[in-house]
């Protein structure tokens, strides 16, 4: 069988609900706690807390983070929304203690609860550690913080100026690791105030005393550590001033790693422990007189090292044919322009003997060439008397005077008849001449 009941049966059914108490016969279901609670968060309204942000958190705008309370074991988690977050300029960061407006707000779904913040101010400290911030901007700002302002340390400081407290443990640490490191090392020290209002005019007036004493290569301020409100006159503007006027260079020796004072930016050196501050500032006569030894060493092996070089580059200098027997290059000089020398006249006679035998050939061809040698033969030469050379009958008619040349002398006769033709076919009788 099926019952179905209608929408006014469900809402009497709520209704009785709402009015009977949850029991183990009639238990609430989960969403009907989660609403009921939300409903009572809702009606808590806005509240102010103080404490401290143990966790930050920024996401797309947002911020998430924990709040925790600055005396007990205590922690809500907290929301700020990015419409909120852009109205609160002020930085925050972990650590900063607070006061904040928030509003509870239940997740009935997730069954998650976070306080949302409309409103975040800095309490107590909080306001010092902005001032401080913003102190700490304008002095970068200035560059005094600069890495490049920083002043080196003397290596070996003769006097040491030093600002502690009186009888202080900063004292002791300083004065006695300094001796231990380097026996011969002097203070001048002034006693100031080192936590209190009288701070920033005693140390002001001590680091201007020292810096002007010439004689001073070196200034440490120490103090043992201590609470972070016992720093502050560490981090006052007339001290870090003082500071930063200085010739001398300045070590900070504070002793606190956490919050430590603006001083420390702005000091030459920051150590982390006055005896620190003692080691850093005053070197080791033992380490000392090891790099001596160890220089010295280093120093006669290298000269040793040298001289043995320079020794034995002579000796093989020494040993060189040239030096052992200084005539042995004019010796060897001597044979070689020798055979320079007969090689010049083998070449001088070969060419010599060349240019004869062509000469000779020339003067044969020429010879051959010579019409002496056609006369010794037996022939002549007929010229007229105008010294033309007559090669044929009819340049010498009958009655030309003509000059015959022969071996040995020269004719002069007259022809008496000429005849045309081959005269090795003609017999004498045929023409002649008269000389």
């Amino acid at each position: 069988m099926t019952v179905t009941s209608t929408g006014s049966e469900d809402a009497a059914a709520h209704a009785s609900d709402a009015v009977m108490p949850p029991s183990a016969e009639h238990p609430w279901p989960v969403s009907k706690v989660a609403t009921q609670l939300k409903g009572y968060i809702d009606r808590l309204g806005g509240i102010w807390a103080e404490g401290e942000i143990a966790q930050w958190n920024e996401r797309n705008g947002n911020v998430f983070g924990k709040l925790k309370d600055v005396d007990a074991d205590f922690t809500v988690s907290f929301a700020i929304w990015s419409s909120t977050r852009r109205r609160i300029t002020a930085p925050f960061s972990q650590g900063d203690r607070v006061v904040a407006y928030m509003t509870p707000n239940y997740w009935p779904k997730g069954g998650s609860l976070t306080m949302v913040v409309t409103d975040l101010r800095r309490a107590g400290l909080g306001e010092l550690l902005a001032a401080l911030e913003r102190l700490r901007a304008q002095l970068a700002a200035e560059g005094l913080f600069a890495a490049e302002r920083k002043r080196p340390l003397p290596f070996l400081p003769h006097l040491i100026g030093l600002i502690t407290g009186a009888n202080s443990d900063a004292e002791k640490d300083v004065l006695r690791n300094a001796a231990l490191r380097w026996p011969a090392v002097q203070f001048r020290t002034i006693h100031t105030a080192v936590q209190g209002d009288r701070v920033p005019d005693e140390v002001t007036a001590a680091i201007r005393t020292l810096d002007a004493d010439p004689a001073v290569d070196v200034i440490i301020l120490a103090r043992g550590g201590g609470d972070f409100q016992h720093l502050l006159g560490f981090s006052d503007e007339r001290v870090l001033r003082a500071a930063a006027a200085a010739t001398t260079p300045i070590v900070s020796a504070i002793g606190h790693e956490n919050d430590h004072p603006l001083l420390d930016d702005i000091a030459d050196l920051r150590a982390s422990t006055p005896t620190d501050a003692a080691k850093r500032v005053v070197p080791d006569v033992a380490d000392e007189l090891d790099r001596v030894r160890t220089a010295r060493a280093r120093l006669s092996q290298r000269v040793t090292s040298l001289v043995q070089a320079e020794l034995e580059r002579i000796d093989m200098l020494a040993n060189r044919p040239v030096l052992r027997d200084p005539a042995w290059i004019i010796d060897t000089r001597a044979q070689e322009t020798l055979r320079s020398a007969d090689r010049v006249t083998e070449l001088f006679t070969r060419r010599l003997e060349r240019e004869r035998d062509a000469l000779g050939t020339a003067r044969a061809q020429l010879l051959a060439l010579s019409p002496q040698s056609v006369l010794r033969r037996g022939y002549a030469i007929v010229r007229t008397t105008g010294g033309g050379v007559v090669r044929k009958a009819a340049q010498a008619p009958a009655g030309t005077a003509v000059e015959v040349l022969i071996e040995d002398g020269q004719l002069t006769a007259e022809i008496t008849e000429a005849h045309a033709g081959s005269p090795l076919h003609q017999s004498t009788h045929h023409g002649g001449a008269t000389s």
